[in-house]
């Protein structure tokens, strides 16, 4: 395994693992789920890059469109969260509660 491959492997490894075990704020989680999105988005992008493909070239742009979307999607649960609940820690939220 070639070090670039190791480096963005352990990218989102480490974004997965701070997912799983930081669970206090909503806002570190939507960080790690972001984190995890570009690590996948700079692979992808240099496996399509080292293919010299064009049928491949367009799946990173979908990828960080879908990123993007996302991030917003996300940005607006924050924001729904925080105004309803006073703060964004995971512990206060329940779904049981409307």
């Amino acid at each position: 395994m070639s070090p670039i491959y190791f480096s963005f492997s352990s990218a989102f490894i480490l974004g997965l693992m701070g997912l799983a075990f930081n669970r206090s704020h909503l806002l570190s989680a939507l960080l790690c789920l972001e984190g995890m999105m570009l690590s996948l988005f700079i692979a992808l992008a240099l496996w399509s890059m080292t293919l010299n493909s064009t049928s491949c070239s367009i799946t990173p742009m979908i990828l960080l469109t879908f990123s993007a979307c996302e991030a917003g999607a996300g940005l607006a649960l924050l924001v729904a969260a925080t105004r309803t609940h006073g703060s964004d820690r995971l512990q206060n939220l329940n779904l049981l509660q409307c």
